[in-house]
């Protein structure tokens, strides 16, 4: 049987945000959800917080944020990713490919271990996908702020199995 993600995240009991009610909305900027161009799709930058706006450990790590706790708001950012996944194709199973990961982590200035906290998007996405589906090419920054006081985000680029429908751009 060949190896499907949504019974994964069923298998790891992942509860999945839908955004497609409400919609996903303009919380922080003027944006797009997503952008799904040919069978690539990228999917704006990802917070740790819910549905509601309430965040998960906010602040900084090395600060008022322990290690472990930012690993555990960039493993509920990815899932919040899966969930812009499946309101832009339909199913995390139209996902052939995980093509880069770029990551923001809020941290005091001395705290060097940036890659320790983005592990936590990471190895969700090879628990959910495989380790070939999985892994991508990443880079994970510090920094000193993000929008909202979160202390992670990220934007994701995936290769699907099928391209985007066309669309008639006559508006």
């Amino acid at each position: 049987m060949a190896w499907s993600a949504e019974q994964r995240v069923k298998e790891l009991g992942l509860v999945i945000p839908d955004y497609s009610d409400p919609p996903y909305g303009e919380r922080y900027a003027t944006m797009k959800a997503f952008h799904h161009l040919g069978r690539t799709l990228t999917i704006s930058g990802i917070t740790p917080e819910d549905r509601q706006g309430h965040k998960v450990h906010p602040g900084r790590v090395g600060e008022t944020v322990t290690l472990e706790e930012g690993y555990a708001a960039a493993r509920y950012a990815a899932i919040n990713v899966l969930g812009l996944i499946r309101y832009a194709v339909g199913s995390l199973d139209e996902v052939s490919a995980f093509i880069r990961t770029l990551t923001f982590v809020c941290v005091a200035p001395d705290f060097t271990d940036v890659n320790l906290v983005t592990n936590g998007a990471a190895d969700l996405f090879v628990e959910v996908f495989g380790d070939r589906i999985g892994r991508s090419t990443s880079a994970g920054i510090g920094v000193t702020t993000l929008s909202g006081n979160n202390v992670f985000e990220m934007v994701t680029v995936v290769e699907t199995r099928h391209p985007a429908p066309e669309v008639d751009d006559e508006d």
